[in-house]
């Protein structure tokens, strides 16, 4: 609760970290697919239900966030792995490695990102 309560405190841009991940959930909303929801609903799966809201906002945040810097037409597979790997801890990247071997997704292009966290 009480992280949840300094994520609110605004930064020296005077945005929160969840003022800014809402901002870029809702730049990014008419980019989404059908499929790279159900990719992401998948790969929230293994977190507690409790917190899977919480992670899944993180998570698309920090998708629409790359979506952005990269002027994507659309949400790719590519920008969800990447950023599922970029806004989750290391130690949960085990749960994303098995979902995506059972997809069998070549995980050769994320090897750097999953490793540099």
């Amino acid at each position: 609760m009480f992280r949840k309560f300094l994520k609110r405190l605004p930064k020296a841009d005077g945005k929160s970290e969840l003022d800014w991940q809402e901002y870029y959930i809702e730049q990014t909303r008419h980019l989404w697919g059908d499929e790279e929801k159900a990719l992401l609903e998948d790969l929230v799966k293994p977190v507690p239900e409790l917190f899977r809201d919480v992670a899944r906002q993180k998570i698309a945040g920090k998708i629409g966030e790359l979506a952005l810097q990269e002027n994507a037409s659309c949400i790719t597979k590519d920008l969800v792995i990447r950023g599922y790997i970029i806004a989750t801890p290391k130690r949960d990247h085990k749960f994303l490695v098995k979902a995506l071997k059972e997809k069998q997704i070549n995980l050769a292009p994320y090897e750097h990102l999953l490793q540099s966290k």
